[in-house]
């Protein structure tokens, strides 16, 4: 598959992704096309990054959630409303689901190993989304506390 294929493929499903659950949440609907937008900057920076540049996932996901953050207080200046109707659904397609479900998995048939090893990388993830986000507010902050 093309490249620029693998690329509206990625931007458009995390777009969707993340205006269907801020849909499901119910955020206001004239929040609905940037809350997308943050999302899928979001992911597109964590694929290039994994995918592309081949990163580590934790790095990536750090600067995924850093650039959703960044999204949100643009986005939340723009349309006057809270950064976090952006960030919440913003994060959706950043979210370790599919390896939080192999932990309890494993879990359940008995794999102690494999299941720790699958929730300290789930930890690690949540964990550097967090760190993501703390680091986009004190970036903000500061740059606002200056003018």
């Amino acid at each position: 598959m093309p490249y620029w294929l693998q690329l509206v493929v990625q931007i458009s499903f995390s777009y969707l992704s993340t205006v269907a659950f801020a849909i499901i949440i119910n955020v206001p609907r004239k929040a609905l096309n940037l809350a997308g937008w943050a999302g899928a900057i979001g992911w597109l920076v964590y694929w290039v990054l994994l995918y592309d540049l081949q990163v580590g996932r934790m790095l990536a996901n750090l600067l995924g959630a850093f650039a959703i953050g960044l999204c949100g207080m643009i986005f939340s200046r723009i349309k006057k409303m809270p950064v976090i109707i952006f960030n919440i659904p913003g994060l959706v397609p950043l979210v370790p689901g599919a390896t939080a479900y192999q932990a309890v998995r494993a879990l359940v048939l008995g794999q102690v190993m494999t299941a720790s090893k699958l929730t300290v990388r789930v930890a690690m993830v949540a964990g550097a989304i967090a760190v993501g986000f703390m680091l986009a507010q004190l970036l903000a902050e500061q740059t606002y506390r200056r003018t």
